[in-house]
């Protein structure tokens, strides 16, 4: 090449041009992490790319001039070639800040070509004044235009490829293309604009600023720029690849994979072999170690879990933590068969002692198991279907795995369906309540009712309350429930009682639910305020596990009832965990003897059950009730031991209140 004395190497050319895409290339790796990224981190990894993408092209410019032989001494002014330098990096930081922005619009990628062609051709000539020589330089109007037109479509066409690639951290076509017009746009400007213009030689004035000297300083400077850029961009590439991607990978408690390591697992390593496993593991009730114990005890005890869970599937697959005490394990080539012996092993594994701490703990999991491709051939079929089996698993009692089935899947979206009708339902009074009566063997009067409740769905009929109340707990929507109940019995009650139809006690089954935020005293006290019941023809039952679940609180709860005047009564007494050394500790009036002993009364230690309640209760002068009395036979026996108030079909079934005042009329007499 030779313009105007000008001659150029052309092997430092083509290095400048390989400069220039070589910077542009490692830019836009850099800025392929910015959709993947918020916040700080995402400006971090923009200005990563904005520092090397500015300093190659601020280095590619000088390294054109050095490709040129001018026929006379250069130097330079550092000032006015760093703020060239700086500009390059501001220029490019702007335009990938609008180019990479979430949403994609065609005037952003117009705007962000402007700013990156603006600014390589404000470089260039701001880099061009720092020359100082014994010529000036005089540029044609028209080719300087052409230059400047090369620098904004080329630099343009290289932003435009952004949305092919903006979200591909690897190798992409794409970005090499984008690359290449990049150093199009840089290279392409500078030698139009630089072999068109004219050269006027003259002495230069005698003023002596601050210059360096040509070549080995800019030389020097210009390796040191490029260093800069090779090691920012290699720097930013460890941190992703050992840094921030651990960091975005892998749970910092137990450094298993998590949710994010998931998915690229699934995607890139899982599907291919004939068949794989999925297991979902839950550790069973593990919240209440955290709540006794402390969360620095919990954290210990998910790490040491997690290391068994490891070292049990070893090399065959791979463990992951969700979230919580849920971790998943995936093996990518296992049979059904396999897969159940594999479950056995972790939950034997899992059920033995941890010494945490001074602690010695016990924990058992739940399981839940899918197979490739029976249930599904992709992630989130595969998650979904060991998820229902694992519900599965904790609803037949924990420490059990189930595989799942298409009857699980059944269940679990009628579970599902009746979760989301059960939210609407008080709202559109579908509840209502039955009563069932409570029946004085020996005097035949009725001295008391139980009162039940009972969802009309309006597709599905009368859901059975073995069915609902537990979702009705899980969810907490038992809370609103007992509420709507308590005005609902009060006030029927407080009607029976005008019409001179009944004058007994109605009890409420109440959930350990009602205990947990302190409240029941003041609801009930409302409820009986409003129905201008009188406190003592009010009943609440709760269950033995109620009782002893954070005892002390209860007991205080269930004495400020009694105080009130409110009754209360221990339901399914024999079947639960209380301790016999705590009952007469807990404010109850009655016992009632849970029904499984009735039904098997016939059997000899069920009867000698039977008869040690019925002493316990007339020791600590508490009432008794037998729940569950079908026939005559049932009743003599309990008459024999010394009960006379029972509950059952043979006296009468649960009835709305419909039924329930013909009955009262019927059986007064």
């Amino acid at each position: 090449m030779d313009q105007m004395g000008i001659h150029y190497n052309i092997w430092i050319v083509l290095l400048s041009f390989a400069l220039a895409a070589t910077a542009a290339y490692s830019a836009l790796n850099l800025i392929s992490q910015v959709s993947h990224s918020m916040g700080r981190v995402r400006r971090l990894w923009l200005l990563s790319g904005a520092c090397v993408l500015g300093s190659g092209i601020w280095a590619m410019h000088f390294v054109g001039i050095l490709a040129s032989h001018l026929p006379f001494k250069v130097s330079y002014h550092p000032g006015t070639a760093v703020l060239s330098l700086l500009v390059s990096m501001f220029s490019c930081y702007a335009a990938l800040q609008i180019a990479t922005a979430s949403r994609q619009r065609m005037w952003r990628f117009l705007i962000g070509g402007a700013v990156l062609g603006g600014g390589i051709s404000l470089m260039h000539y701001i880099g061009m004044s720092s020359m100082v020589m014994e010529a000036k330089v005089h540029y044609e109007i028209k080719t300087q235009v052409l230059s400047v037109l090369i620098a904004l479509l080329a630099a343009y066409t290289g932003v435009f490829m952004f949305r092919r690639f903006k979200d591909y951290t690897g190798f992409s076509r794409w970005k090499l293309y984008s690359a290449l017009s990049i150093a199009l746009a840089v290279t392409g400007m500078h030698y139009t604009s630089l072999t068109t213009s004219h050269l006027q030689y003259e002495n230069w004035p005698g003023t002596n600023p601050v210059l360096m000297e040509a070549d080995v300083i800019l030389l020097t400077g210009i390796s040191l720029v490029t260093l800069f850029m090779l090691a920012l961009s290699g720097g930013a590439v460890f941190l992703d690849r050992h840094v921030l991607e651990r960091m975005a990978y892998h749970d910092p408690l137990t450094e298993l994979p998590n949710r994010h390591g998931l998915e690229r697992y699934f995607k890139d390593d899982f599907f291919g072999g004939n068949s794989g496993a999925v297991f979902f593991v839950d550790l069973d009730r593990f919240k209440s170690i955290n709540d006794t114990l402390g969360h620095d005890i919990g954290d210990l005890l998910l790490r040491e879990v997690s290391e068994r869970l490891t070292r049990c599937v070893g090399g065959k697959g791979k463990v992951f933590r969700l979230g919580g005490d849920e971790f998943l394990i995936a093996l990518p080539d296992c049979t059904i068969g396999a897969a159940e012996e594999e479950a056995q092993h972790i939950l034997q594994e899992l059920k033995k002692s941890y010494s945490i701490e001074g602690n010695e703990l016990y924990v058992t999991a739940s399981v839940g198991i899918s197979m490739t491709p029976a249930h599904g051939t992709d992630r989130s079929a595969l998650m979904k279907a060991a998820d229902t089996a694992l519900y599965t698993s904790k609803d037949s009692g924990k420490n059990k795995f189930s595989v799942f089935d298409l009857e699980m899947n059944r269940h679990q979206v009628r579970r599902m369906s009746l979760e989301k009708d059960l939210r609407k339902a008080l709202a559109r009074s579908e509840f209502m309540v039955v009563y069932q009566p409570k029946w004085d063997s020996l005097m035949n009067v009725t001295v008391g009712l139980e009162a039940l409740l009972r969802w009309r769905h309006p597709e599905h009929g009368i859901i059975s309350p073995g069915e609902f109340i537990p979702i009705a707990e899980e969810t907490g929507l038992i809370v609103p429930i007992t509420y709507w109940m308590l005005h609902d019995v009060c006030g029927q009650n407080m009607l029976w009682h005008k019409a001179k139809v009944a004058n007994v006690a109605v009890s409420i089954n109440m959930s350990a639910r009602m205990f947990e935020n302190g409240s029941l005293y003041d609801v009930v006290e409302e409820a009986l305020s409003r129905a201008g019941l009188e406190p003592h023809f009010l009943e609440l039952e709760i269950t033995e596990s109620i009782a002893m679940n954070n005892m002390e609180e209860t007991v205080a709860q269930l004495s400020k009832l009694r105080n009130l005047g409110v009754r209360v009564s221990l339901d399914d007494f024999g079947t639960g965990f209380s301790s016999l050394g705590n009952l007469d500790e807990i404010p109850v009036n009655t016992l009632k003897i849970d029904q499984v002993f009735i039904r098997k009364s016939k059997m000899h230690s069920k009867k000698a059950i039977i008869s040690n309640i019925i002493a316990i209760a007339s020791n600590l002068n508490m009432e008794v009730v037998a729940e569950g009395v079908e026939t005559t036979e049932q009743i003599e026996l309990l008459q024999s031991l010394g009960c006379r108030v029972m509950q059952g079909f043979y006296y009468g079934r649960p009835m709305p209140v419909n039924e329930l005042g013909q009955w009262f009329i019927e059986n007064t007499a």
